[in-house]
C-alpha cells in the first residue's frame, strides 16, 4: 500500500490521544472513523476535537471554514466493524496488552488484509501487540506525542516483523499529518519513555526528598536545560497514573533504574492525577 491509497483513517478510542490523532488527519484531509466502547466517550471525543478545533482557529492557524470541513470528515461510532473500510487504523486506547491484542485481533479480521494496523501504545512491545494478527508484518508502531495538535513529533516503531513497506508508510503517514518522525527499535519505552520516565521520576524525588520546591524544581529544569515544561508539570500534563503505568512497565522490564518514586505512587492512589482531575503536584481550574 501507497500514501495516495489511503482514503479511510480509523482510530480506535477517543480519548485524549485518540480523538487528537483523529483530528489531526481529518485536517490533513482524511476521512476519520473515531470508535470508542460506549457513546459518551465518542461524544467526549467529538467535545475535545471541537474545542481543539475552536483554538485553531482563534490562533489563526486554520480558518473556520477549514476546521468546519475537518470535523464533518470524521465519523464516531461505538461499532469496531465500522472500521472495515479503513485503509490504516490507529489503535488509541488504554495501555493493557491483553485489551490491545483483541482489539488487534479484531481489526485483523474486520479490515481488509493490505490495511496497516498501528498502535500508540508508549511503552508496550509492538511484536506482542502484533502477535493476535495473521499478518504481522502490517503492524507497526506510531506513538503520537500528546497534545497530538501540538507536538511536532511521531516516533514510529518497529516490530520484529513490521515490513520496510509498513515503516515507510508509516513515516510517509506522520509527514503528511505535518510531523517530523524518528524511528526507534521495538524495546522498552523506545526512544521517549526510555529517556523520559526516569527524568520525570527523578525530578519527582528531588522534591520528595527536600532538594528543592517544587516550583523550583520545575524552574530549575526549563531555565537550566531549555525545556518548555519541568518534570512534575510534565507528569502533571501527562497524568500521574500514565506516567505511573508507564514507569512500572519499564520497571518490570528494564529494573531499578526505572522504579517509580514513591510520591507518585502515592498522588495516583489518592486520585490526584494531575490536569485531568484539577489537582496533581499543582492545583488546575
Amino acid at each position: 500500500m501507497e500514501l495516495d491509497d489511503i482514503d479511510t483513517v480509523g482510530v480506535v478510542g477517543a480519548g485524549t490521544m485518540g480523538s487528537g490523532i483523529a483530528q489531526v488527519a481529518s485536517v490533513a484531509g482524511y476521512r476519520v472513523v473515531m470508535r470508542d466502547v460506549e457513546q459518551r466517550f465518542v461524544d467526549s471525543g467529538f467535545d475535545a476535537i471541537e474545542s481543539s478545533l475552536d483554538r485553531v482557529v482563534d490562533r489563526g492557524a486554520v480558518d473556520r471554514a477549514t476546521a468546519d470541513d475537518a470535523r464533518e470528515r470524521i465519523e464516531g461510532t461505538t461499532d469496531l466493524d465500522a472500521l472495515a473500510g479503513a485503509d490504516l487504523v490507529v489503535e488509541a486506547v488504554t495501555e493493557d496488552l491483553d485489551i490491545k491484542q483483541s482489539v488487534f485481533a479484531t481489526l485483523a479480521e474486520t479490515c481488509s488484509s493490505d490495511a496497516v494496523l498501528a498502535t500508540n501504545t508508549s511503552t508496550l512491545s509492538i511484536t506482542s501487540i502484533a502477535s493476535a494478527v495473521d499478518r504481522p508484518e502490517r503492524v507497526v508502531g506510531l506513538h503520537f506525542m500528546n497534545p497530538v495538535p501540538v507536538m511536532a513529533g511521531v516516533e514510529v516503531v518497529v516490530g520484529e516483523h513490521t515490513s520496510e513497506a509498513t515503516v515507510d508508510l508509516a513515516h510517509a503517514f506522520a509527514a503528511d499529518l505535518d510531523k517530523e518522525t524518528w524511528e526507534a527499535d521495538d524495546r522498552p519505552g523506545f526512544v521517549v519513555n526510555r529517556v523520559l520516565m526516569p527524568w520525570i521520576n527523578e525530578g519527582i524525588r528531588a522534591y520528595d526528598e527536600g532538594v528543592a520546591e517544587k516550583g523550583d524544581v520545575d524552574r530549575g529544569l526549563r531555565l537550566g536545560t531549555n525545556v518548555p515544561m519541568g518534570p512534575l508539570e510534565l507528569a502533571d500534563h501527562i497524568g500521574l497514573d500514565v506516567v505511573l503505568d508507564a514507569s512500572e512497565t519499564l520497571h518490570d522490564e528494564l529494573g531499578d533504574r526505572y522504579r517509580p518514586a514513591y510520591l507518585l505512587k502515592r498522588k495516583v492512589e489518592a486520585g490526584d492525577l494531575g490536569k485531568k482531575t484539577g489537582v496533581g503536584f499543582y492545583e488546575y481550574d
